[in-house]
């Protein structure tokens, strides 16, 4: 649905996107994450045709994304971090408007608006939109990029202001919508993305990092280190004197960061020598947190 090819981007001397490829299959939720100002807005104006590319190519269902020229916005549907309506109209109101806007025919707007309406949980809010929370409005603003059909809903950082009852309220619309379309997902939140992304790619610096399946991504590391826990208060002691790095969680449960499946394996043996009794040994899964963290250096 959605394909960059070796796609790069300055302003003056500043490299903002750097030989950047990567696609979305259709009716993917695909994660796209990064830090602050790394680039992720850029990419996606280009996606939209509002950014000229300085190299590469971008094609949405199978045709050019030209600069200046919207003929592949036909195709896609556009959420902006922080959306703008006309406060003194209703969401009906305000969707049959975008619907007259974009050409759609008068006889398809009314039964369409509705849809939306209720796909997007806003039918009992037939008020103005000036008084609606932000979660609201991030709902109508899904509703709005959905309106005409999009093949490719562009969200950007849907999340990032809302609290943990708004986040869940726009993850479950975008995990309903994907039976109609496919979503680029930009955020920050990494939760999120683990929760509802089929594949991620992380943009540092302007390149892409990595990129994959959830789980791809994370077998890139074996572990992120081991936990260890004895059934006996008296075995602790002799844990600590081997094992000094390892940080103690709770009276009987030792955590070490770090370590890799070698450093548990012999964890297990000294413990056999030991005739220390294990209530569990297990290796820690790198989360998608570690990894990002990993890859911008911090």
């Amino acid at each position: 649905m959605l394909t960059l090819s070796h796609v790069s981007k300055s302003f003056g001397n500043h490299k903002i996107i750097q030989d950047l490829s990567f696609s979305v299959k259709e009716h993917a939720i695909y994660g796209f994450i990064g830090q602050n100002g790394a680039g992720k807005t850029t990419t996606m104006k280009m996606i939209l045709g509002l950014l000229k590319a300085d190299g590469g190519e971008i094609t949405v269902h199978g045709e050019t994304v030209h600069y200046g020229q919207n003929k592949t916005n036909q195709y896609i549907g556009y959420l902006p971090d922080v959306p703008e309506f006309y406060g003194f109209l209703t969401p009906a109101e305000y969707l049959t408007l975008c619907g007259e806007i974009t050409g759609m025919e008068k006889r398809e707007i009314k039964p369409r608006v509705q849809e939306m309406i209720r796909l997007v949980g806003l039918e009992d809010a037939n008020r103005r939109i000036h008084g609606f929370s932000r979660g609201m409005k991030q709902r109508l603003g899904i509703a709005q990029a959905l309106l005409n059909h999009p093949k490719l809903l562009i969200c950007d950082e849907p999340t990032s202001a809302l609290d943990p009852a708004g986040r869940k309220e726009i993850l479950d619309v975008l995990m309903a919508v994907r039976e109609y379309t496919t979503i680029l997902f930009s955020t920050h939140i990494l939760s999120d993305v683990e929760r509802i992304c089929d594949e991620i790619a992380l943009l540092h610096e302007g390149k892409l990092a990595w990129n994959g399946t959830l789980e791809e991504v994370k077998h890139m590391r074996k572990g992120s280190g081991f936990c260890v826990e004895v059934c006996r208060e008296k075995d602790v002691a002799l844990i600590r004197e081997r094992f000094p790095e390892g940080r103690q969680n709770g009276t009987t449960e030792f955590v070490y960061e770090g370590k890799t499946e070698e450093d548990m394996s012999e964890m297990m043996r000294f413990c056999l020598e030991q005739g220390i009794f294990l209530q569990r040994i297990e290796m820690i899964e790198p989360t998608l947190e570690n990894l990002f963290m990993e890859v911008v250096g911090r």
